[in-house]
């Protein structure tokens, strides 16, 4: 029955593409991998590393309030690609997950350690409408046991496993890169991948473009030092994306090409138990693996030729989960069922100012390996609630008034913490989210020896 429906959607969304009369476009998706909000020059860093991102905002849309659907990896990347929550999809935490501290206050449910191949994805949608369809970069979303980027309505894939690699420079243990020496940079031998890919016929392509960069380990050729280091992963990342451009100018493709840029989650902050920044969140509050704004909020740049207005800056906060829909209504082929996310089209090009959503969700049942706790939140337009599983803390921030979340008013805004909390129990039973439990073996005494509540060691590539 499952597959029945899966089939009956995908011939659905794919009829209206199919009569067609012009090419369709083709579609450019790159996902960072822990950039920090702040990252692009057009963002705010004064550091000139990032020309050609800077220009394909310049051309398009930037988002100034977009989130990621979670503050780890995997959770983000399953719902950039069906458009749905992570708990629908079974994926909370990044695959496979921390394994449980005994002594922790909270026992945490076990993430799925692959996206269900029931989900119907981008991918698979598209590639049913007649596109080429290519994963290059980070999968993180299942492995060889049959739910790799090729089980996925990927026709191609090169860089993509269960999780990733160790180092930057080669040799490689991912597909299609193997023979790699320790002269192979990691972003440009996916740069080049990226390019063949999308030269490899006429007809419309689907590029979904996932960086390793810049994730730990930081490692670029010549460097040494966390700021310049950083600063040159990213460099060179962006000069593999202006290479892509190029090449779609030279073959006139550039103006039938949709842009999309974002990130996996909030910025890291600090590499270990170091407290050298990775990079800068400020006036964001924390960084990856925490709900505050440093750990969701993301850079999101999108370019639509004849659609989008140039240069125009959007404030409506917008989710990974938007995408989706959003690709879907460019194309003319109407709406996916069972979806979470809204269409941004009509703010492409100032038409509209709001998308009149009831709010935001999160869910992340999990202690995260930066020190997050276990938690949910909601975003009703400007006020954002932050719901702690260990105590029933609550948080209530205006976010128009105090980004950095430094005030906390749940208490002298009673009635409305309250509210939220509603609507965020509400969501929770809708979408099926599964609860941490109380650990009957909690000790307080051991349950935070540098693993709880402080920042700490992501592992390789996690």
């Amino acid at each position: 029955m499952r597959n029945q429906t899966r089939r009956n959607v995908l011939a659905g969304l794919a009829g209206g593409l199919l009569q067609a009369k012009t090419k369709e476009p083709n579609i450019v998706l790159v996902l960072f991998d822990d950039l920090g909000w702040r990252d692009f020059g057009c963002y705010g860093n004064t550091k000139p590393v990032t020309p050609n991102i800077d220009a394909i905002a310049a051309e398009g849309v930037k988002f100034t309030q977009a989130y990621a659907a979670c503050p780890v990896c995997s959770p983000s990347r399953a719902a950039l690609l069906t458009g749905k929550y992570p708990p629908r999809t079974g994926v909370t935490d990044w695959i496979a997950g921390r394994a449980q501290w005994p002594t922790a206050k909270l026992v945490t449910p076990r993430t799925g350690t692959f996206l269900p191949l029931e989900e119907v994805t981008l991918a698979e949608t598209l590639k049913k409408a007649g596109y080429r369809t290519g994963s290059v970069g980070k999968w993180h979303l299942g492995g060889n046991d049959g739910h790799m980027p090729t089980d996925q309505g990927f026709d191609h894939n090169t860089g993509g496993n269960e999780r990733g690699a160790n180092a930057y420079f080669g040799p490689f243990n991912l597909p299609g890169l193997e023979g790699r020496t320790a002269q192979h940079y990691l972003t440009t031998e996916l740069g080049i991948a990226a390019r063949k890919f999308a030269a490899a016929d006429r007809k419309p392509f689907f590029l979904y473009w996932p960086n390793y960069a810049v994730h730990l380990p930081l490692q670029a050729p010549g460097q040494s030092g966390k700021e310049g280091t950083y600063a040159e992963m990213l460099r060179i990342a962006d000069e593999k994306i202006g290479l892509m451009r190029d090449q779609l100018k030279a073959a006139g493709e550039y103006e039938n090409t949709i842009w999309m840029i974002t990130s996996d989650n909030g910025g890291l902050l600090y590499e270990g138990k170091s407290r050298e920044a990775v990079t800068n969140n400020q006036p964001l509050r924390a960084g990856k693996g925490h709900l505050y704004e440093g750990g969701i909020r993301v850079p999101l740049i999108v370019k639509v030729p004849g659609k989008t207005k140039a240069g125009l800056e959007v404030s409506e906060r917008v989710c990974g989960i938007d995408l989706y829909p959003t690709v879907l209504e460019l194309l003319g082929m109407g709406k996916a069922e069972g979806i979470d996310g809204i269409s941004l089209t009509g703010l492409l090009d100032g038409r509209k100012k709001s998308l009149k959503r009831e709010a935001l969700y999160w869910h992340y049942p999990h202690y995260s390996n930066q020190g997050g706790v276990p938690g949910g939140v909601v975003i009703e337009q400007n006020w954002k609630l932050i719901e702690f599983y260990e105590t029933g803390k609550l948080e209530l921030f205006d976010l128009d008034k105090d980004s950095g979340e430094k005030r906390n008013l749940s208490g002298i805004e009673r009635g409305r913490a309250m509210k939220m909390r509603k609507l965020l129990e509400k969501w929770r039973k809708d979408v099926g989210a599964v609860m941490p439990k109380e650990n009957p073996n909690y000790d307080p005494a051991k349950e935070d020896q540098g693993l709880f509540g402080k920042e700490l060691p992501t592992g390789p590539l996690a």
